[in-house]
Protein backbone atom coordinates (compact mmCIF):
# COMPACT_ATOMS: atom_id res chain seq x y z
CA UNK A 1 0.00 0.00 0.00
CA UNK A 2 1.09 3.14 -0.90
CA UNK A 3 2.15 5.74 1.84
CA UNK A 4 1.68 9.24 1.32
CA UNK A 5 2.89 12.20 3.54
CA UNK A 6 0.33 14.71 4.50
CA UNK A 7 1.41 17.47 1.78
CA UNK A 8 1.16 14.77 -0.58
CA UNK A 9 -2.25 13.96 0.11
CA UNK A 10 -3.77 17.90 0.60
CA UNK A 11 -2.15 17.75 -3.30
CA UNK A 12 -4.15 14.62 -4.53
CA UNK A 13 -7.09 15.62 -2.70
CA UNK A 14 -9.49 16.79 -5.44
CA UNK A 15 -7.97 13.88 -7.68
CA UNK A 16 -8.55 11.42 -4.92
CA UNK A 17 -12.37 12.62 -4.21
CA UNK A 18 -13.26 11.49 -8.02
CA UNK A 19 -11.92 8.58 -6.91
CA UNK A 20 -14.43 8.27 -3.52
CA UNK A 21 -15.22 4.80 -4.52
CA UNK A 22 -11.82 3.75 -4.07
CA UNK A 23 -10.61 6.20 -1.54
CA UNK A 24 -9.12 3.45 1.30
CA UNK A 25 -6.20 3.46 -0.88
CA UNK A 26 -5.34 7.01 0.33
CA UNK A 27 -5.17 5.38 4.15
CA UNK A 28 -1.99 4.41 5.61
CA UNK A 29 -0.70 3.19 8.98
CA UNK A 30 1.83 5.64 8.89
CA UNK A 31 0.06 8.57 7.81
CA UNK A 32 0.79 10.89 10.71
CA UNK A 33 4.46 9.40 11.31
CA UNK A 34 5.84 12.56 10.69
CA UNK A 35 3.15 15.00 10.99
CA UNK A 36 1.90 13.80 14.88
CA UNK A 37 4.08 10.89 15.96
CA UNK A 38 2.82 10.64 19.41
CA UNK A 39 -0.58 10.33 18.21
CA UNK A 40 -0.46 6.62 18.94
CA UNK A 41 0.15 6.81 22.19
CA UNK A 42 -1.90 9.78 22.93
CA UNK A 43 -4.85 7.93 21.99
CA UNK A 44 -3.77 4.67 24.08
CA UNK A 45 -3.47 6.63 27.02
CA UNK A 46 -6.63 8.25 26.66
CA UNK A 47 -8.60 5.07 26.39
CA UNK A 48 -6.97 3.27 29.31
CA UNK A 49 -7.66 5.98 31.98
CA UNK A 50 -11.57 6.08 30.11
CA UNK A 51 -11.51 1.92 30.36
CA UNK A 52 -10.08 2.25 33.61
CA UNK A 53 -12.77 4.52 35.18
CA UNK A 54 -15.53 2.20 33.68
CA UNK A 55 -14.97 -1.16 31.15
CA UNK A 56 -18.26 -0.61 29.32
CA UNK A 57 -17.09 1.90 27.71
CA UNK A 58 -14.64 0.11 25.34
CA UNK A 59 -17.52 -0.81 24.08
CA UNK A 60 -19.26 2.36 24.14
CA UNK A 61 -16.28 3.95 21.52
CA UNK A 62 -16.51 0.57 19.86
CA UNK A 63 -20.19 1.22 19.25
CA UNK A 64 -19.60 4.92 18.08
CA UNK A 65 -16.94 3.65 15.56
CA UNK A 66 -19.83 0.96 13.88
CA UNK A 67 -22.63 3.75 13.94
CA UNK A 68 -19.73 6.46 12.50
CA UNK A 69 -18.84 4.20 9.77
CA UNK A 70 -22.39 3.00 8.51
CA UNK A 71 -23.73 6.41 7.90
CA UNK A 72 -21.70 7.96 4.96
CA UNK A 73 -18.50 5.99 5.93
CA UNK A 74 -16.17 7.02 8.87
CA UNK A 75 -16.52 10.36 8.67
CA UNK A 76 -16.44 12.15 12.56
CA UNK A 77 -20.12 12.70 11.59
CA UNK A 78 -21.82 10.61 14.76
CA UNK A 79 -19.45 12.95 16.85
CA UNK A 80 -21.63 16.32 15.62
CA UNK A 81 -23.40 18.24 18.01
CA UNK A 82 -27.29 19.37 16.57
CA UNK A 83 -26.90 22.94 15.38
CA UNK A 84 -29.32 25.69 13.77
CA UNK A 85 -27.68 24.29 10.25
CA UNK A 86 -26.94 20.36 11.09
CA UNK A 87 -29.61 17.54 11.89
CA UNK A 88 -27.44 15.63 13.72
CA UNK A 89 -26.98 11.37 14.04
CA UNK A 90 -26.93 11.54 17.64
CA UNK A 91 -31.15 11.73 17.86
CA UNK A 92 -31.76 9.21 15.66
CA UNK A 93 -33.68 6.09 16.45
CA UNK A 94 -30.34 3.74 17.26
CA UNK A 95 -28.23 6.41 18.99
CA UNK A 96 -30.84 8.72 20.77
CA UNK A 97 -30.04 7.95 24.75
CA UNK A 98 -27.72 5.19 23.86
CA UNK A 99 -24.51 6.56 22.02
CA UNK A 100 -22.35 7.32 24.48
CA UNK A 101 -18.50 8.41 24.94
CA UNK A 102 -18.43 11.44 23.19
CA UNK A 103 -16.88 12.98 26.21
CA UNK A 104 -13.66 10.83 25.73
CA UNK A 105 -13.20 11.21 22.28
CA UNK A 106 -13.45 14.84 23.24
CA UNK A 107 -10.80 14.44 25.75
CA UNK A 108 -8.21 12.61 23.64
CA UNK A 109 -8.84 15.65 20.83
CA UNK A 110 -7.86 18.27 22.93
CA UNK A 111 -4.69 16.13 24.00
CA UNK A 112 -4.05 15.47 20.05
CA UNK A 113 -4.44 19.07 19.64
CA UNK A 114 -1.98 20.01 21.64
CA UNK A 115 0.35 17.40 20.65
CA UNK A 116 0.04 18.48 16.71
CA UNK A 117 -2.60 21.57 15.90
CA UNK A 118 -5.26 20.53 13.72
CA UNK A 119 -3.33 17.81 11.90
CA UNK A 120 -5.74 14.84 13.08
CA UNK A 121 -9.29 14.38 11.89
CA UNK A 122 -11.56 13.17 14.69
CA UNK A 123 -12.65 10.41 12.00
CA UNK A 124 -8.97 8.51 12.52
CA UNK A 125 -9.38 9.80 16.60
CA UNK A 126 -12.08 7.21 16.81
CA UNK A 127 -11.13 4.45 14.29
CA UNK A 128 -7.62 4.41 17.12
CA UNK A 129 -9.98 4.91 20.48
CA UNK A 130 -12.13 1.71 18.83
CA UNK A 131 -9.28 -0.39 18.61
CA UNK A 132 -7.25 0.06 21.89
CA UNK A 133 -10.56 0.09 23.62
CA UNK A 134 -10.95 -3.52 22.25
CA UNK A 135 -7.58 -4.20 22.87
CA UNK A 136 -7.42 -3.13 26.59
CA UNK A 137 -10.52 -5.47 27.68
CA UNK A 138 -8.62 -8.52 25.99
CA UNK A 139 -9.07 -8.16 22.81
CA UNK A 140 -6.74 -8.28 19.29
CA UNK A 141 -4.99 -5.08 18.12
CA UNK A 142 -4.07 -4.52 14.80
CA UNK A 143 -2.81 -1.93 12.33
CA UNK A 144 -5.32 1.24 11.47
CA UNK A 145 -4.86 2.59 7.72
CA UNK A 146 -5.60 6.32 8.54
CA UNK A 147 -5.89 9.31 6.69
CA UNK A 148 -9.82 10.18 7.28
CA UNK A 149 -10.85 13.46 7.40
CA UNK A 150 -13.99 14.65 9.30
CA UNK A 151 -17.21 15.79 7.55
CA UNK A 152 -18.64 18.85 7.75
CA UNK A 153 -22.38 17.83 8.16
CA UNK A 154 -24.70 14.57 9.46
CA UNK A 155 -27.51 12.57 8.46
CA UNK A 156 -29.69 11.73 10.77
CA UNK A 157 -32.24 9.74 7.74
CA UNK A 158 -29.26 8.01 7.16
CA UNK A 159 -28.39 6.86 10.26
CA UNK A 160 -32.08 5.90 10.67
CA UNK A 161 -32.12 3.74 7.75
CA UNK A 162 -28.31 2.23 7.49
CA UNK A 163 -27.96 1.10 11.11
CA UNK A 164 -29.52 -2.47 11.34
CA UNK A 165 -31.49 -3.15 14.91
CA UNK A 166 -32.27 -5.29 17.55
CA UNK A 167 -35.06 -6.94 15.90
CA UNK A 168 -33.63 -7.72 12.76
CA UNK A 169 -33.33 -10.98 11.18
CA UNK A 170 -30.47 -12.48 9.60
CA UNK A 171 -31.58 -12.07 5.94
CA UNK A 172 -31.62 -8.35 6.83
CA UNK A 173 -28.42 -8.32 8.72
CA UNK A 174 -26.27 -9.98 5.71
CA UNK A 175 -28.55 -7.24 3.04
CA UNK A 176 -27.33 -4.61 5.64
CA UNK A 177 -23.95 -5.47 5.67
CA UNK A 178 -23.76 -6.44 2.41
CA UNK A 179 -24.83 -3.25 1.73
CA UNK A 180 -21.55 -1.99 3.06
CA UNK A 181 -19.76 -4.23 0.87
CA UNK A 182 -19.26 -6.19 4.23
CA UNK A 183 -19.25 -10.21 3.87
CA UNK A 184 -21.55 -12.64 5.66
CA UNK A 185 -18.56 -13.86 7.56
CA UNK A 186 -17.29 -10.26 8.30
CA UNK A 187 -21.28 -9.35 9.66
CA UNK A 188 -20.78 -12.45 12.12
CA UNK A 189 -17.20 -11.35 13.17
CA UNK A 190 -18.36 -8.03 13.60
CA UNK A 191 -21.20 -9.15 15.58
CA UNK A 192 -18.69 -10.49 17.98
CA UNK A 193 -18.32 -6.94 19.49
CA UNK A 194 -21.21 -7.66 21.71
CA UNK A 195 -18.66 -9.93 24.35
CA UNK A 196 -18.51 -6.67 25.58
CA UNK A 197 -20.90 -3.83 26.26
CA UNK A 198 -24.99 -3.60 27.43
CA UNK A 199 -28.34 -3.26 26.01
CA UNK A 200 -31.50 -1.60 27.46
CA UNK A 201 -34.01 -4.02 28.44
CA UNK A 202 -36.61 -2.01 25.84
CA UNK A 203 -34.27 -3.72 23.23
CA UNK A 204 -34.70 -7.54 24.00
CA UNK A 205 -37.73 -7.61 26.44
CA UNK A 206 -39.22 -8.84 23.38
CA UNK A 207 -36.71 -12.13 23.00
CA UNK A 208 -36.94 -12.95 26.73
CA UNK A 209 -40.73 -12.95 27.04
CA UNK A 210 -41.51 -13.87 24.27
CA UNK A 211 -39.29 -15.76 21.79
CA UNK A 212 -38.67 -19.96 22.26
CA UNK A 213 -35.35 -20.66 21.36
CA UNK A 214 -33.58 -19.12 24.73
CA UNK A 215 -32.56 -20.64 27.23
CA UNK A 216 -35.07 -21.08 30.31
CA UNK A 217 -32.46 -19.99 32.74
CA UNK A 218 -30.98 -17.66 30.93
CA UNK A 219 -34.59 -15.93 30.33
CA UNK A 220 -35.53 -15.67 33.65
CA UNK A 221 -32.04 -14.15 34.90
CA UNK A 222 -32.73 -11.41 32.57
CA UNK A 223 -36.31 -10.88 33.46
CA UNK A 224 -35.17 -10.16 36.85
CA UNK A 225 -33.88 -6.93 36.09
CA UNK A 226 -36.15 -6.18 32.99
CA UNK A 227 -39.86 -6.11 33.74
CA UNK A 228 -43.01 -6.56 31.10
CA UNK A 229 -43.75 -3.37 31.65
CA UNK A 230 -41.47 -0.42 32.71
CA UNK A 231 -37.79 -0.08 33.46
CA UNK A 232 -36.74 0.19 29.72
CA UNK A 233 -33.77 1.76 29.99
CA UNK A 234 -32.45 -0.96 32.60
CA UNK A 235 -29.00 -2.35 31.40
CA UNK A 236 -28.14 -6.11 30.97
CA UNK A 237 -24.52 -7.33 29.53
CA UNK A 238 -24.77 -8.85 26.17
CA UNK A 239 -22.63 -11.73 27.54
CA UNK A 240 -23.32 -13.70 30.28
CA UNK A 241 -20.13 -15.36 30.82
CA UNK A 242 -17.56 -12.46 30.57
CA UNK A 243 -19.78 -8.85 30.29
CA UNK A 244 -16.23 -6.69 30.46
CA UNK A 245 -13.74 -8.73 28.72
CA UNK A 246 -13.14 -9.28 24.80
CA UNK A 247 -13.30 -12.93 23.73
CA UNK A 248 -15.17 -15.54 21.91
CA UNK A 249 -17.54 -16.20 24.91
CA UNK A 250 -20.47 -14.48 22.86
CA UNK A 251 -20.59 -17.15 20.55
CA UNK A 252 -20.21 -19.86 22.89
CA UNK A 253 -23.52 -18.22 24.28
CA UNK A 254 -25.26 -18.17 20.96
CA UNK A 255 -24.68 -22.09 20.79
CA UNK A 256 -26.57 -22.24 23.77
CA UNK A 257 -29.26 -20.14 23.12
CA UNK A 258 -28.46 -17.54 25.05
CA UNK A 259 -28.19 -14.54 22.75
CA UNK A 260 -29.42 -11.21 24.38
CA UNK A 261 -30.84 -9.91 21.15
CA UNK A 262 -32.73 -11.22 19.08
CA UNK A 263 -30.86 -9.94 16.27
CA UNK A 264 -27.50 -12.02 17.93
CA UNK A 265 -29.40 -15.07 18.28
CA UNK A 266 -30.22 -14.84 14.21
CA UNK A 267 -26.93 -15.97 13.82
CA UNK A 268 -27.27 -19.53 15.29
CA UNK A 269 -30.73 -20.15 14.52
CA UNK A 270 -30.42 -23.02 11.99
CA UNK A 271 -29.38 -20.63 9.15
CA UNK A 272 -26.16 -19.98 6.74
CA UNK A 273 -23.76 -18.72 10.19
CA UNK A 274 -24.28 -21.49 12.51
CA UNK A 275 -21.02 -23.34 11.21
CA UNK A 276 -19.07 -19.76 11.57
CA UNK A 277 -20.68 -19.21 14.81
CA UNK A 278 -19.46 -22.86 16.07
CA UNK A 279 -15.77 -22.42 15.01
CA UNK A 280 -15.78 -19.19 16.62
CA UNK A 281 -17.18 -20.40 19.67
CA UNK A 282 -14.50 -23.39 19.39
CA UNK A 283 -11.46 -21.32 18.46
CA UNK A 284 -10.87 -17.81 19.62
CA UNK A 285 -7.97 -17.30 17.62
CA UNK A 286 -10.10 -17.40 14.26
CA UNK A 287 -12.59 -14.83 15.95
CA UNK A 288 -9.66 -12.68 16.54
CA UNK A 289 -7.62 -12.86 13.12
CA UNK A 290 -11.51 -12.22 11.80
CA UNK A 291 -12.71 -9.50 13.54
CA UNK A 292 -9.78 -7.37 13.23
CA UNK A 293 -9.76 -7.89 9.65
CA UNK A 294 -13.65 -6.99 9.09
CA UNK A 295 -12.65 -4.13 11.55
CA UNK A 296 -10.02 -2.86 9.03
CA UNK A 297 -12.70 -3.35 6.15
CA UNK A 298 -15.45 -1.63 7.84
CA UNK A 299 -12.59 1.49 8.61
CA UNK A 300 -12.25 1.62 4.63
CA UNK A 301 -15.73 2.44 4.53
CA UNK A 302 -15.38 6.69 3.46
CA UNK A 303 -17.28 9.80 2.10
CA UNK A 304 -18.17 9.80 -1.09
CA UNK A 305 -19.33 13.03 -1.55
CA UNK A 306 -19.18 15.98 0.82
CA UNK A 307 -16.78 18.68 2.33
CA UNK A 308 -14.34 17.43 4.27
CA UNK A 309 -11.84 18.76 6.46
CA UNK A 310 -9.69 18.31 9.80
CA UNK A 311 -12.02 19.43 12.76
CA UNK A 312 -10.69 21.32 15.69
CA UNK A 313 -13.56 20.12 18.07
CA UNK A 314 -15.14 17.17 16.91
CA UNK A 315 -18.47 18.33 18.10
CA UNK A 316 -18.76 21.40 15.12
CA UNK A 317 -17.24 22.18 11.49
CA UNK A 318 -14.88 24.38 11.63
Amino acid sequence: MAVFTRSAFLGLALVLSALAGTANAQLSPNFYSTSCPKLAGIVRSGMASAVQKEKRMGASILRLFFHDCFVNGCDGSILLDDSSTITGEKNAGPNANSARGFEVIDAIKTQVEASCKATVSCADILALAARDGVNLLGGPTWNVPLGRKDSRTASQSAANSNLPGPGSSLATLISMFGNKNLSPQDMTALSGAHTIGRSQCQFFRNRIYTETNINASFATLRQGTCPRSGGDSNLAPFDVRTADGFDNAYYQNLVEQRGLLHSDQELFNGGSQDALVRQYSNTPSRFSADFATAMVKMGNLLPTSGTQEIRLNCRKPN
